[in-house]
């Protein structure tokens, strides 16, 4: 039987911390910067965790689970 592959997306967007929780980076920072706040803008700099709930989904992704 064939290896299973992770998926390509899941990949590139998400990473395991040391304590097993999955680091994300925030949406709407890529363009049309003008009309947010550099307040918002610097939030959305900062990277984020994956809710519980979308952690098991996001782990199959991965072929971690």
């Amino acid at each position: 039987m064939p290896k299973m592959k992770t998926k390509s997306s899941a990949k590139k967007r998400f990473k395991l911390t040391g304590t097993g929780k999955i680091k994300r980076k925030h949406a709407f920072k890529s363009h049309i910067l003008t009309k947010k706040s550099k307040k918002r803008k610097l939030a959305l700099t900062h990277d984020g965790l994956v809710h519980q709930n979308d952690k098991a989904n996001i782990l199959t992704q991965l072929r971690l689970k």
